[in-house]
C-alpha cells in the first residue's frame, strides 16, 4: 500500500490500520485485523468476500456508523473518531451517501419525500430541496414515479429512489452494502448501468461491497475481505489493501 500511502492528499475517504473486535466473556473476537485503505475520486471499489467475514461492519465503520477498536477512517481528512457525534453526522451527511440492500425507505413518504430527507437534514431549504430530488429522480428513471410511496414501487424501483436519496446531497462517495442481493438478474443489470452512469456523470466514488462478480468486475479495483484483512483479488492491481 506505499503507493496509495503516498498519494493521501488526494483521498476521498481512507482508513489506517483499522481493527475492530468485540469481547464475550473471556474472549476476544476480531472481526478487522489492521486495514489500510485509500478511495480516490471517482474511483469504484468492490469487497467481496463469504458471509460473516465482516464486510458490513468494514463499511459502518468507513461509514462512520460504528466506531473503530484501533486505527482511523478519514473522510474528507478528518479522523472520524475525534469528531462528536453531531459533527460526525454533518460530515457524513455532506461527504458520504449510503445504499443498503434492504432500501430503508420511510413507507409513509413519497419517493420526492424520500429524496429530499437528507438534503432537509443538512438545513437546504425546503423548495431547493425539492428540485433537487426532483432533478436526481429524473436521473434515475423514476421522473413519473415521484408522488408513490414505496409500496406502490417495484423492487428495482425502490433501490433506484434509495440510490437518488444517496446521490441528492452530492457526496464524495456512496457506500454500498449489496445493492442488488434482493432484485432479479435483469433489475440488478440495471442497477449496475445506472451505477456506472452516474459515476461518470458525477465523479462520485463507490464503495460497493457485493457477492456479485458482475457487479465487482465493472470496478476499477476489487479486494477480498478474509479472515479480517483485505487483500487485492488481482495480484496485478497491487499489494494487499
Amino acid at each position: 500500500m506505499s503507493e496509495e500511502k503516498g498519494m493521501s492528499g488526494e483521498a476521498v475517504l481512507e482508513c489506517k490500520d483499522l481493527s475492530k473486535w468485540y469481547t464475550q466473556g473471556p474472549q476476544k473476537l476480531q472481526v478487522l485485523d489492521g486495514i489500510d485503505l485509500l478511495v480516490r475520486p471517482g474511483e469504484r471499489l468492490a469487497i467481496m468476500g463469504s458471509s460473516g467475514s465482516g464486510k458490513t461492519t468494514l463499511l459502518n465503520l468507513l461509514g462512520g456508523l460504528d466506531l473503530p477498536s484501533n486505527g482511523t477512517v478519514l473522510v474528507a481528512g478528518k479522523d472520524l473518531a475525534r469528531l462528536g457525534e453531531v459533527e460526525r453526522g454533518r460530515l457524513r451527511n455532506r461527504h458520504l451517501g449510503f445504499v443498503y440492500q434492504f432500501h430503508h425507505l420511510l413507507g409513509e413518504f413519497s419517493a420526492l419525500e424520500n429524496v429530499c430527507m437528507p438534503l432537509l437534514i443538512g438545513g437546504v431549504a425546503g423548495r431547493d430541496a425539492r428540485e433537487r430530488a426532483e432533478d436526481m429522480l429524473g436521473r434515475v428513471g423514476l421522473a413519473e414515479r415521484t408522488r408513490h410511496k414505496p409500496s406502490e414501487l417495484s423492487g428495482g424501483e425502490r433501490q433506484r429512489v434509495a440510490i437518488a436519496r444517496a446521490l441528492v446531497t452530492r457526496p464524495r462517495c456512496v457506500l454500498m452494502d449489496e445493492p442488488t442481493g434482493n432484485l432479479d438478474r435483469q433489475t440488478a443489470e440495471s442497477i449496475h448501468e445506472l451505477m456506472l452512469s452516474l459515476n461518470r456523470e458525477s465523479g462520485t466514488s463507490f464503495i460497493v461491497v457485493t457477492h456479485d462478480e458482475r457487479l465487482a468486475s465493472a470496478t476499477d479495483r476489487m479486494f477480498i475481505l478474509d479472515r479480517g484483512r483485505l487483500r487485492a483479488a488481482d495480484t496485478n492491481q497491487g499489494g494487499e489493501g
